[in-house]
């Protein structure tokens, strides 16, 4: 379910760039903005995307993280621990 919706933002990012591509580049062809602003804005646009988008990846890494804790589920060190000290009194 997490992925679908962070699959689902994703989508939607990509579609909204891909109009916004479309109405700067439709302005460009009109003569109202220059090539060097739309590439300029375009680059700034997608650079304000990827780091959004890791913003967003880190929250949602610390609030599973959170829940694990708070549901007590062992984690991938956790049980590494377990075998270890299970290795050493065998």
């Amino acid at each position: 379910m997490l992925k679908e919706l962070l699959y689902t933002g994703i989508g939607a990012v990509s579609v909204l760039k891909e109009k916004v591509t479309e109405e700067v580049k439709k302005l460009e062809e009109k003569g109202k903005i220059n090539t060097q602003d739309v590439k300029s804005f375009l680059d700034s646009i997608e650079e304000k995307g990827r780091v959004e988008d890791e913003k967003i990846k880190q929250k949602i890494k610390e609030s599973l993280k959170e829940i694990i804790d708070e549901l007590g589920l062992a984690t991938k060190e956790d049980i590494e621990a377990l075998r270890k000290d299970i290795s050493s009194k065998s």
